[in-house]
Order: structure tokens, then sequence, then C-alpha cells
């Protein structure tokens, strides 16, 4: 009978989302005026798939590989959305669309193209920004929910995929589960790859099952002896994390207090964290915890956004959404109010509640005295701040 609950609650979750088809990935040469374009770069333990519109697909690699992506955003694009192509290449008027994908065969060509990128960012702008998607993702849905994301925060990050081998099918929660596991050496390539790149900040976020990978990995690069340079380590951001709570707990101690604080992203009402909490043995997932003065303690500023309405029926992608609000979770952060009691012209804020802030605008001293002396500060993806 649990076998029988857990099959019908996956097939109701694969019910409820749009997904986008298998050619969504397919290349374009048409512009469209307002079109905004954006370069991804991309590691992935996916093997390549040489069908067209698909690039990668589910199955794992026996190495890392590599690609770089030139797409773009409507301008009719909705904040927190994603306008998937709806046939073949798509229309880059009205949808998100490919115009060129580039495998690259080692990562001194990954590390090249992110060189490249930097070099195009005006100086105090030359950051990267890592996203690691979750479970039952396409390669092409995790792909275009960093573009999004990237679109929304206007960031002056590189954005960086990890992605990893996900079967992207509801029934496949253990296989994702072992791909994410495997990837973790990969992850960590990944990383100081990217902190070798000449970068000033290289920021994380992970999603779901991705937190799992990506604590994984910055665990192993702790206990290494070969740690990354602190001092350019952005934001470590968990949302939504399919991870088990005694787990993560774990983890920290293991860490020890973090020197700056891991952002985690909740929600209560997470249906999909509730169905994986049901398989797990009813133990609780880290994204729908409710204890945040002992998160806080252990050394993370939680952000609470059980409040928000979602764009999504499972509750589950509420962390994309903070894109739009980065710039004003940001001036709230650095004048020391909660969102909570933003003015009412900071809407976008409305619902969300942060523990721990304190913390964290101890490590920032130089923007809090530029706020209040009323100068301006850059605007910034929460990962890229």
């Amino acid at each position: 009978m649990r076998v029988a609950a857990t099959s019908v609650c996956l097939m109701l979750l694969a019910g409820c989302s749009d997904r986008p088809g298998p050619e969504a990935l397919t290349p374009t040469s048409a512009k469209a005026p307002g079109a905004r374009e954006h370069v991804i770069l991309v590691a992935s333990t996916r093997e390549r798939d040489p069908r067209p519109g698909v690039i990668f697909n589910g199955e794992r690699s026996t190495a890392l590989n590599f690609a770089k992506v030139d797409l773009s955003v409507p301008p009719a694009h909705k904040s927190g959305e994603i306008e998937w192509p709806k046939k073949g290449a798509g229309d880059p008027a009205t949808d998100m669309v490919v115009h060129e994908a580039i495998y690259r065969d080692t990562e001194q060509d990954f590390l090249r193209d992110m060189k490249s990128e930097l070099a195009r960012r005006p100086a105090g702008q030359k950051k990267v920004f890592i996203f690691v998607h979750g479970y039952n993702t396409q390669f092409s849905e995790a792909l275009y929910r960093l573009a999004q994301m990237a679109h929304d925060a206007d960031a002056p990050a590189v954005p960086v995929l990890f992605t990893w081998a996900s079967r992207a099918t509801t029934e496949a929660y253990v296989y994702d589960n072992n791909s994410a596991t495997a990837a973790r050496d990969n992850l960590e390539e990944t990383i100081r790859l990217a902190f070798g790149s000449g970068a000033d900040e290289v920021s994380i976020m992970a999603h779901s099952m991705g937190n799992w990978v990506t604590v994984e990995a910055l665990r192993q690069i702790r206990i290494s002896g070969k740690p990354v340079p602190q001092n350019k380590v952005g934001n470590i951001i968990l949302a939504a994390p399919d991870i088990d709570v005694d787990v993560f707990k774990s983890q920290l101690k293991r860490f020890g207090k973090p020197a700056k604080p891991f952002v985690v992203i909740v929600s209560r009402d997470d249906k999909a964290l509730g169905l994986s909490e049901f398989i797990a043995g009813k133990k609780q997932r880290l994204g729908e915890y409710s204890n945040d003065a002992e998160l806080v303690e252990l050394g993370a500023v939680v952000v609470d956004m059980t409040d928000v309405k979602a764009l999504d029926s499972f509750n589950h992608g509420k962390f994309a959404q903070l894109a739009e609000m980065a710039p004003q979770l940001r001036g709230s952060v650095l004048r020391g109010e909660t969102p909570g009691d933003a003015p009412a012209s900071h809407g976008a804020l409305q619902g969300v509640r942060i523990s721990g802030l304190d913390r964290l605008r101890q490590q920032q001293p130089t923007q809090r005295t530029a706020v209040a002396a009323g100068e301006d500060t850059p605007a910034a993806a929460p990962a890229a701040q």
C-alpha cells in the first residue's frame, strides 16, 4: 500500500507540471526586437545527445562534459516564469530560444570561456554564479530556469549551469539521487574551476535535490586540506533543499559555523518536499523545516517564503521568484529592515520573512555604510551579492 500510495503521488506530481518538448533547444538564427541575449556556460555529468534540440540527455557520462549556450529571453517575458518554445526552435519574440550551442571538449576550453565572459564585465562585477538544479529535471528545464533567474535579477555574474544526470521522470527518484551523489567530485571540480577563473566572487545556488550534491561537494572541499579563497566566496543559497534535516545538521557541524552564513530558502507549504518526506520514512526535509532559530545557530540565514504565492501548483519553485526581488531584498538587508517591515513601495517583498540577518549584515560593512549615506549599490541576484 505504501508503494501504491507513493506511485499515485508521483503520477499526480507529474501531471501538474508544464514541461518543454523534446526539441526545446533547437537553435534558431531568428532575432526579435527587444529580446535580451544571455550566454550560459555548462558543466555536466550528463551524456551528450546528438538529437537536434536536446544537447544533453538524462544518462550518466563517464566524464565531465562542457558546453557554451547562447540564448535569448523574449521582450514580453514575465518575471519568475519560463516561456517554453511551443514547437521546434520557437519564436524569439514570444519564447526563450537557443541561438547557438557549442560543446567544449576540455576543462581548459570551459575555463577559457569563463575568463572571456568575465573580461566583458566591468571592474567590481567580475562574478560567477553557479546553479545546480534538482530532481526530475530535463537539461532544457535547468538551462531555461537559469536564464530566467539571470534575466529577472539583471545580475552581472557569469551564469554557470552545473547539471547532473536526471532522467526527468517522477519514478526515477532513486536513480536521480544516485546520480546526484555520483556527481559530487565533478561539482567540486567545477567550483574549483570557477575560483581559478580570476573571478572576484563565486556564488552557488542549489535547488531541491541539487542541494544534496552541493553540500556534499562543499563538505569535500572543506575537509580536503585545499580550501577555496574565503574572500572570494559569495552567497551559498540552498533553495527548497531536499535534504534530511538530521543529515544537514551533521554536515554543518562538520563545517563549523561558516564565516558567511548559508542562505536557506524554505516554504512550509512545499508539497513536493512533503512527498519526499513521505518517501524518506517521514523524515522532515530541510526546505520545510520550521525551527529557524536552530538553523541560524548552526550558521544559516533563513528566508521563509511560506506566505508568498507560488507560480507552480506544488509550491516548489518559489525560489525562482526571488530573482525579481533581488535588488529590494539586498536593500532591505543592508538597511537592517526585515522584508515584512519594508515600505509599501517594496510590495514584491511582502510575504518574505528572514531570520539571522544580523550575521549576514556583519559581512557587508562597506555596503551598509554606502546605504546609510544614501549611495547607490549595484543590483544583483541573491547568489551574486
